[in-house]
């Protein structure tokens, strides 16, 4: 109940652009263009942790794209959902797209055709990394579900046969990640993750799973959710993770 309030209030009565600080406005043209219209491609670490699969992300980490992720996940400007699940989804396209047999990477794929190569393949199920359980219940949501929701809205909607399945959880306690070297993000999430009990049914026999977040950095999230899942299918004979999409990452992958 306190979310859709909290939807409501700020689509009622908007404060300021969550990018810019332009007023009157939840997102203005400008910035929700810097979010939404990026051109994905496929990022990773320097030092990418074992496990990682083929990352892609939507657009960098900087500038109105870090303040509109930090309104959304930090200060529960839940509208801005919308947005980023469309960024997303384009990363999500570009994954399939470069995952295509004999096919180069094209972010700027046909939606339409993808979504018929989808329905042959069967679903596309969006697994999004789980928040810990604290920064949920002081948050009032889970982020990374909630954009993952948001995009495979807009996937459905141009013809691809997508959903999310929130089958993962933290088994443990973890320090928060913010200003942790990579090594140090590696021994902190390094089997922190499990899946949530009944959670194998609600992946797919067939289909395309992608491991998705808000943001990579040093890909130690990704790779976790990744390893859960390719134990779950040597176990359950689900499907594996072929690759993972985000909204952001690290500008360093862009320049």
């Amino acid at each position: 109940m306190r979310d859709w309030w909290r939807a409501l209030a700020e689509l009622m009565l908007p404060g300021e652009c969550a990018g810019c600080g332009a007023p009157r406005t939840v997102l203005c043209e400008e910035c929700r263009r810097a979010v939404c219209r990026g051109s994905p491609r496929p990022v990773r670490p320097g030092s990418a942790p074992d496990g990682l699969p083929p990352v892609w992300a939507a657009v960098p980490y900087a500038d109105a794209v870090r303040s509109v992720l930090l309104a959304h996940k930090e200060r529960g400007a839940l509208p801005l959902a919308a947005p980023l699940g469309e960024a997303l989804a384009g990363a999500v396209r570009a994954a399939l797209a470069g995952a295509a047999p004999d096919a180069a990477p094209d972010a700027g794929a046909d939606p339409g055709a993808l979504g018929e190569a989808a329905a042959r393949d069967g679903p596309v199920v969006l697994v999004p990394v789980p928040s810990a359980r604290s920064a949920v219940r002081r948050r009032g949501h889970d982020p990374a579900r909630r954009i993952a929701l948001a995009a495979a809205a807009v996937l459905r909607g141009a013809g691809t046969p997508a959903r999310t399945a929130a089958v993962l959880r933290q088994r443990r306690a973890v320090a928060d990640q913010a200003g942790l070297p990579a090594a140090a993000r590696l021994a902190n999430l390094g089997g922190a993750l499990e899946l949530r009990p009944g959670g194998a049914h609600l992946l797919p026999v067939r289909g395309r799973l992608l491991v998705v977040d808000d943001v990579t950095t040093t890909g130690a999230s990704v790779a976790e959710a990744a390893r859960v899942l390719r134990k779950a299918a040597e176990t359950k004979g689900t499907p594996v993770p072929f690759a993972a999409a985000v909204v952001a990452g690290s500008p360093t992958f862009f320049a």
